[in-house]
């Protein structure tokens, strides 16, 4: 995963969670329910990142800014079919148009190739 700019942990750790959410549904392309992350599996994926490794910033509240921002939607298991859910509680995440479109934009400005 790309270090990000250390200047702005904030910002690095919002491209991060953009990068892993898309990733996700890259992978999981023809699955609804495997193209999204819940905050667990997010956390998980970023507690090496080192923004976060070093506290700078909390995932939960990155991830709140994401979707209050509409580039991050939160979908709960109940709107899928009950062979793509564990159960109905979990809330999970997915990238937006506009998510995808301002991580591009992001790594398109970026020095490094990502």
């Amino acid at each position: 995963m790309p270090s990000g700019d250390r200047s702005d942990p904030v910002r690095s750790t919002l491209v991060a969670i953009l990068q892993q959410l898309n990733r996700a549904e890259s992978i999981g392309e023809g699955h609804a329910g495997d193209q999204l992350l819940e905050l667990t599996d997010i956390e998980r994926l970023l507690e090496k990142f080192w923004a976060v490794e070093r506290e700078h910033v909390k995932v939960p509240l990155a991830l709140g800014l994401l979707v209050r921002n509409g580039l991050v939607e939160v979908q709960d298991g109940a709107n899928f079919p009950a062979r793509t859910r564990k159960t109905s509680s979990r809330v999970r995440y997915h990238i937006t148009a506009d998510g995808k479109k301002y991580l591009v934009e992001t790594l398109e400005k970026s020095d490094r190739i990502a």
